[in-house]
């Protein structure tokens, strides 16, 4: 019974860390598509202001 109870915890353990890496890896997404769209309106605004 000590050893069901001990794959369980592991698997819940799996399970939250893989969880877990899923959200980081999304978080890391989002922060970069974030970056990426401020740095495109800060070109373009510059590109405006010249003309």
């Amino acid at each position: 019974m000590v050893h069901l109870s001990v794959a369980i915890g592991r698997f819940f353990e799996a399970l939250l860390w893989a969880l877990a890496r899923g959200v980081g890896m999304m978080a890391g997404w989002a922060l970069l598509a974030v970056v990426a769209v401020a740095v495109v309106v800060a070109v373009v605004r510059r590109v405006l202001r010249r003309r």
